[in-house]
């Protein structure tokens, strides 16, 4: 079994996979639009047909997934109740990664030491997806 967290976007998830492609080192690997789906299967009125039905980006081993909300059938809503959570192999990739998803975003916790790791921050990014930021090192509890 596998987890894979998958992504609910307001209209802006190919910008998104982008941005997290370059950040996390990674390659989208898949990219299909609502308006790439046989006529006649339920796919959005016209206005919705540009908007991304389905998204995979690889990194690290690991793989992202998403989609734009798309309406009338389907709201945007934002994510709620979760974070992308990101173990990285070092504090200079913590700090990276961080800054790089913190522009345009907002700051939850600042990246720093904690009593369980040499890095840890939280914060939601431009794109209004929240993540965890963690660099465990040495620290043991």
């Amino acid at each position: 079994m596998q987890w894979h967290p998958y992504l609910i976007f307001d209209g802006n998830c190919e910008e998104a996979f982008s941005f997290y492609a370059q950040t996390l080192g990674g390659k989208v690997v898949r990219l299909s639009h609502y308006g790439d789906a046989p006529s006649g299967s339920g796919t959005p009125t016209p206005e919705g047909r540009g908007k991304v039905m389905h998204a995979r980006l690889e990194a690290g081993g690991q793989v992202l997934m998403g989609s734009d909300a798309c309406p009338p059938q389907y709201q945007y809503e934002g994510v709620k109740g979760c974070s992308v959570s990101l173990d990285v192999d070092s504090a200079a990739e913590a700090e990276r990664i961080f800054k790089a998803l913190s522009q345009g975003g907002s700051v939850q916790m600042p990246l720093d030491r904690t009593f369980w790791a040499e890095r840890f921050g939280m914060l939601v990014d431009r794109f209004n997806i929240p993540w965890f930021v963690n660099y465990t090192g040495n620290v043991q509890f």
